[in-house]
């Protein structure tokens, strides 16, 4: 495959040349740049994965590695350019050869997913497999293998720990023997990969038995849903040679959390210079029309428990806080949250900026420092956090934002901290940065209207 990919760039290159021949030198001027390119194209497909073994994967994740991989490429090779100050080569032509190359690669991919597909269904190019365990989680396992021919696995059969069970049925596959049996099974049947779907009891005897696999030098997986977690997906990491399982409940994309902070520091940046005169106006209003600071800082709680100073411009008069227990009968959110209506200490200023969220514009600078993002859970007070049940603080495990699902959904429509908090989870559950955009979309209309404003 890697052998293909190399001659689709060099195909790409040449057609991209006679593509945008006018203006161009001759092609020999340009080919020292195909192997710069084809390195660059090469080591990404490498690190996105696309050399791995696909059998099991969507023909999405393949196609979006494609497109990634050719704006990425795109973008390095146009740093390298720059860097090199090369300034005789079109910039027209570089963005034809990644394009070119990016379509027929998607062509090239789909068919080879399409034809293993096709020849796995037919008993080609197939794995057997020996499934270890006889519960409902393998039980499981093996109907999902049984409903994807496509995947190219075969159950050879199945060990239980029990002698008896030897020559029933499960799911459709016999037990043909148990764990004693493993050496002899392996010498005189075909077995390339064992599956142990076992329960968290039987890890202590079964290190011996995968010893010997592993000495025998066949490929062993073991199932690592020990425990029913709902939202948390476990992933093997090494620790400087000291492998680990990790459980993981919060996102865990490291390149597209990559770019939500890009997006964060470069819109917020962008933000805070073209909404400079609006930030001089409000700060003159609020400070002409009542006695007090101009922003309000508060301390709040970020990402995993870390402590920060939010910024918001003054809507309350001076001394709001002193007066808030003399207010908190009146609270209209169920939970460990303050909100009421018509609350006596906005000002005729700050209750207009919190109508259209204007009060909520300093927090661009929390966002291009890093300590919120755009998106995500709203940062609560530390008195708040105290009060939480334990899975409303998973809030926490995502770096807070000025909007999230709740801004779309009404905001203060939400009669309790429950609603809320399992709104945000829902974010945290679902997310992507396509979700990030829509979010961000639909809250326009949420604050330009002042839909659902206190």
């Amino acid at each position: 495959m890697q052998v293909a990919d190399i001659a689709i760039v060099s195909v790409a290159f040449v057609a991209a040349y006679y593509f945008h021949r006018q203006g161009l030198a001759p092609l020999r001027h340009y080919l020292p740049l195909l192997p710069v390119i084809a390195v660059i194209w090469m080591a990404l497909f490498q690190f996105f994965g696309m050399y791995w073994s696909f059998r099991t994967e969507k023909s999405t994740t393949i196609l979006f590695i494609v497109i990634e991989t050719a704006g990425l490429s795109f973008l390095i090779f146009g740093s390298v350019l720059y860097i090199l100050k090369i300034q005789d080569i079109s910039r027209v032509f570089v963005a034809a050869i990644f394009t070119i190359a990016g379509v027929i690669m998607t062509l090239e991919k789909l068919f080879l997913v399409v034809f293993f597909r096709y020849i796995r269904k037919r008993g080609k190019n197939y794995r057997n497999l020996l499934v270890i365990g006889t519960n409902k989680r393998a039980q499981k396992f093996m109907d999902l293998v049984d409903k994807h021919g496509e995947w190219g696995f075969r159950i050879a059969g199945i060990l239980d720990e029990d002698l008896s069970k030897k020559g029933e049925k499960v799911s459709g596959h016999k037990i043909i023997g148990s764990m004693i049996d493993l050496p002899e099974i392996v010498h005189n049947t075909v077995i390339d990969e064992v599956i142990f779907v076992v329960p968290r009891s039987w890890l202590s005897s079964i290190e011996d038995v995968i010893i010997f696999l592993e000495t025998e030098g066949i490929r062993v997986h073991l199932a690592e849903d020990f425990f029913n977690l709902r939202h948390s997906r476990f992933k093997q990491t090494d620790l400087f040679g000291f492998p680990l399982l990790t459980i993981e409940s919060a996102p865990d994309q490291l390149w597209a959390l990559y770019f939500k902070r890009v997006a964060d520091f470069l819109s917020s940046g962008l933000a805070l210079i073209i909404l400079s005169p609006v930030f001089l106006v409000l700060s003159l209003l609020i400070k002409l029309s009542s006695a007090g600071p101009v922003f309000f800082r508060q301390e709040r709680v970020g990402f995993n428990g870390r402590r920060f100073t939010l910024l918001k411009f003054r809507t309350m008069e001076k001394d709001a806080e002193k007066k808030l227990q003399h207010l908190l009968a009146r609270n209209e959110m169920k939970g460990p949250v303050f909100k009421i209506a018509n609350d006596p200490r906005i000002t005729p200023v700050g209750r207009f900026l919190r109508k259209f969220s204007l009060d909520e514009l300093p927090q661009l600078w929390n966002v291009f420092v890093g300590e919120m993002s755009l998106v995500g859970p709203r940062p609560p007070l530390a008195s708040e956090v105290k009060e939480y049940d334990s899975w409303q603080r998973r809030r926490l495990s995502m770096k807070p934002g000025i909007t999230c699902i709740w801004q779309c959904s009404g905001r203060n429509r939400i009669s309790s901290f429950d609603q809320w908090a399992k709104l945000d989870l829902q974010y945290i559950d679902t997310w992507s940065l396509w979700l990030d955009v829509k979010i961000v979309i639909k809250t326009i209309p949420a604050v330009l209207f002042g839909i659902g404003a206190k």
